[in-house]
């Protein structure tokens, strides 16, 4: 399971955080010492790689029962591509399949009809599903074991913490992170890969009653059916404006260098399929484009161009510094990318302070929604749709809020459970009762 991350993160994505939910104060003190699983119980299956052991896999999976576990390792920061190098299996009565899709994509249409049909089981499942959409494997339903961490409240819902927690099993780390392009795979990166899917159905069978428990059981069901219908996630525009240290940048002739010298990397890489940073780190284009060097040996003198792996590229990044060199005034980047929607939250208090004081007392009540229902702040509304719907607010009567804020949430594609918890705590708490003199 690659280390990477979703494009359309919820409000924890503003902090960094991947594990940082609910605090949970249900959590037994003093659990006893969880059992290392060390290696699958039933070993760890050869590694299919050609046509007819797909069709082979295909038949076993046909031949079990229940929901399927599914994982796909990839090479994040090694690879451009976010394409999986590694697919894993496990299905009751069936076992586990270890799947190499590099040489066989074109070959993959037996397993997907038999595994398209059943419910996947996967954690963090915003993060696989993408790739695998484009290998044509794509679940009828889902079961992310993640999420339904988060749901119940779990303090920490990595796969190794939640498998403690919740089966006392302790699983092995160590290569999430790994590049698995790499050929031929070492046995011991194939034991973590199958140790992976190994435990994913108890967890999920674990984790539904733990909701059901919880009443949380149609939540789950929602935020599932929401991650299958959002599909693929959209590029975001302007990626070249993510460059570190591009923030303290003043000058719109330099940010035009950065952005020339950002898309010459990126078609680099791409061409390649390497990591954009393995071909040219965000601090060199930084220094480049303010240095805005003329000749080769005035390029090489920086830092990084003069190495052996840059110099064969020094013509293509001489031509990016030409190329915002010549562009009229007209055609440089503006300071700050364009946006239709509200500015940062920094900025809030001095472009409307009333705004700024809404969004303060709005966060407040929804920390005590969310410490009530005991789901993570990020889970109960997306970050930018309670900005938008803060920004935007202007006073309506006490009658009309309730619709108006649901239509609001509805735009911004919120779950009815969502809408019925944060709906009337928001209508309260954006028309605060009028006073008035008697």
């Amino acid at each position: 399971m690659s280390a990477t991350s979703s494009d359309e993160a919820p409000i924890a994505a503003e902090s960094g955080a991947t594990d940082s939910v609910v605090p949970d104060t249900d959590a037994v003190e003093d659990a006893p010492q969880a059992v290392p699983l060390l290696a699958p119980a039933d070993g760890v299956p050869a590694v299919i790689d050609t046509a007819a052991g797909v069709v082979a896999a295909a038949h076993m999976l046909a031949g079990g029962h229940g929901p399927l576990a599914v994982d796909a390792e990839r090479a994040s920061g090694f690879r451009y591509s976010q394409r999986a190098y590694l697919l894993q299996f496990r299905r009751a009565g069936a076992g586990t399949v270890l799947l190499d899709p590099i040489p066989v994509a074109s070959d993959l249409r037996p397993l997907a009809e038999v595994i398209n049909p059943l419910e996947w089981v996967l954690h963090s499942a915003d993060q696989d599903l993408p790739g695998l959409a484009e290998l044509g494997l794509v679940p009828a339903t889902l079961y992310d074991t993640e999420l339904a961490g988060r749901l119940a409240g779990f303090e920490r819902v990595g796969l190794g913490p939640i498998v403690e927690r919740t089966l006392g099993l302790s699983l092995q780390k160590g290569h999430g992170a790994a590049d698995w392009s790499t050929r031929p795979l070492p046995d011991t990166w194939l034991n973590y890969a199958a140790l992976d899917v190994e435990v994913l159905l108890e967890l999920r069978d674990a984790m539904a009653d733990e909701l059901e428990n919880q009443g949380k059981t149609e939540w789950a069901a929602q935020e599932f059916a929401h991650i299958l219908a959002l599909g693929p996630p959209k590029p975001k525009p302007d990626r070249w404006r993510r460059t570190s240290g591009i923030h303290a940048v003043k000058s719109l002739r330099v940010l035009a260098s950065i952005r020339e010298l950002w898309q010459a990397r990126d078609e680099l890489a791409q061409r390649r399929d390497i990591a954009p940073s393995r071909v040219l780190p965000d601090s060199a284009i930084v220094a480049a484009a303010t240095a805005d060097p003329k000749t080769e040996g005035e390029l090489r003198a920086l830092p990084v161009f003069g190495g052996p792996r840059q110099r064969r590229s020094t013509a293509v990044w001489l031509s990016a510094l030409e190329r915002a060199r010549r562009l009229p005034a007209s055609e440089l980047p503006p300071k700050s990318a364009p946006f239709d929607g509200p500015p940062p939250v920094n900025r809030w208090a001095r472009r409307d302070p009333d705004a700024a004081e809404r969004l303060a007392t709005v966060r407040t009540a929804m920390t005590e929604l969310s410490e009530k229902v005991s789901v993570p702040i990020e889970n109960l509304l997306m970050p930018d749709v309670l900005r938008r719907l803060v920004w935007d607010w202007r006073p309506v009567s006490e009658a009309d809020a309730p619709a108006l804020i649901e239509a609001k949430l509805a735009e911004g594609r919120a779950r009815p459970w969502q809408l019925e918890l944060a709906v009337p705590v928001l209508s309260k708490t954006l028309t605060p009762p009028q006073v008035t003199d008697e």
